[in-house]
């Protein structure tokens, strides 16, 4: 008997989280032999909505009809699948499921413990926000009794990571580009991404050489007083070097998957550059790593699932030193950032260093280390992480919270939505 699942996630916005829950809603919808889905969608911060028209979308639309009348009617569920921070998280149904990114620091928030443990079974994206999650702990006293108490996760806690992505015809852009070389940064206007640093740090390196910065950015939706607002931040920046050589371009403007990987994958980007201060996965990241596009970034957090082979240790990208840090007291969020909590702070002289090495390397001829390695590692992305592999093992941690065998009538994860 199919158990009805009520999925709740930002799966409609254009936000990391959005892509999560698109991610984790295909995986649910490729064994319908097992899950009858419901689908509540939910807003992220003041992201933007996908405008899709297709038959997945479609789908979606009909699935979230279908429960507003089941809900209406006072129907339950067996199971809730939530794609959030773990403070919003809430026991709704016998068996609740959190899924989460959420970790860019060294530490959570007691009440994401409290609610990790209201939780039957909580997934995460990456090895780092796992053990970030596990391995905070708080003491506290007992109210009652004033014997000391320890508060920490109990639930258990499965990795599952983002599955790679196929584009057989990706939407052309074309890129006006002044220089042969090009980096290109993918990110949110946000302290954790720390984009003056890397504006500042790559034009001082090759303030008199012809070397591109695409910068895609937004601070929080792809609109027009967005666009003015971000490109008054980057002349602030900029102006401290009015007779640079080298080229930053403000990029600016809603994307579809297909036209992010052709921006990634387009013939004058070179590289991929980073210098996050943490990352619950890093999904551009991820998205440079296995199209093959060479990666400069920060040697910390979740993005090292990807760009280090776990079983042989090797390291598959431009490693940027750091030193780990008290996050900055403006980017404390209640709730969800803490003040005690750390991050990774990149080196500005191993940064400068490896954004020269990679261009070095990859300048000196078609057969260098920086493209061999890159395109080693993508093909290695593509065998291990590909979608049916990891819609696979996110079926597999939901059949184990809910205790069942997805073994007993599995096919081919196949996902149609007509």
């Amino acid at each position: 008997m199919k158990k009805k699942i009520l999925f709740r996630g930002p799966l409609l916005t254009r936000s990391g989280y959005g892509e999560q829950s698109r991610f984790a809603l295909r995986a649910l919808a490729s064994r319908r032999d097992i899950f009858d889905i419901y689908i509540q969608p939910i807003q992220w911060g003041q992201t933007s909505w996908i405008s899709e028209d297709d038959a997945e979308r479609r789908w979606i639309d009909e699935t979230i009809e279908k429960t507003i009348a089941r809900i209406q009617q006072g129907g339950t569920f067996d199971v809730t699948y939530q794609v959030t921070i773990p403070n919003e998280w809430e026991r709704k149904a016998p068996v609740n499921i959190g899924f989460t990114a959420g970790m860019e620091t060294t530490r959570v928030h007691h009440n994401w413990i409290q609610k990790g443990n209201e939780m039957d079974k909580i997934i995460v994206v990456s090895h780092h926000a796992k053990n970030t999650y596990v391995n905070t702990t708080y003491q506290g006293t007992n109210s009652t009794t004033n014997e000391p108490v320890l508060l920490e996760l109990t639930t258990p806690v499965d990795v599952v990571n983002y599955p790679v992505k196929h584009f057989e015809d990706p939407e052309p852009i074309n890129l006006d580009l002044d220089y042969d070389f090009n980096f290109l940064l993918m990110a949110q206007m946000s302290p954790r991404k720390n984009i003056p640093n890397t504006l500042r740090w790559f034009i001082e390196e090759f303030h008199d050489e012809e070397v591109g910065l695409v910068a895609k950015l937004n601070i929080a939706k792809n609109s027009t007083m967005d666009r003015e607002n971000l490109f008054h931040q980057l002349k602030m920046i900029l102006r401290a070097w009015p007779d640079r050589k080298c080229k930053v371009y403000l990029m600016h403007g809603d994307l579809t998957d297909n036209e992010v990987h052709s921006l990634i994958d387009n013939e004058k980007i070179d590289a991929f550059l980073t210098l996050a201060h943490g990352e619950g996965f890093g999904l551009p990241v991820y998205e440079a790593a296995y199209s093959g596009v060479p990666v400069v970034a920060t040697g910390w957090s979740g993005q090292l699932d990807f760009l280090v082979d776990r079983r042989t240790g090797t390291t598959n990208f431009y490693s940027v030193d750091y030193d780990i840090q008290p996050i900055p007291e403006q980017v404390v969020w209640e709730g969800v950032i803490i003040k005690e909590s750390m991050w990774a702070y990149p080196r500005e002289k191993s940064a400068k260093e490896q954004m020269r090495r990679c261009y070095t390397e990859l300048t000196s001829g078609p057969e260098n280390p920086g493209t061999t390695t890159a395109k080693r590692n993508a093909e290695r992305l593509h065998r291990v992480f590909s979608e049916e592999k990891q819609y696979k093992t996110m079926v597999a941690s939901v059949c184990d919270a809910i205790g069942i065998d997805p073994s007993e009538s599995y096919d081919e994860a196949v996902i149609e939505f007509e």
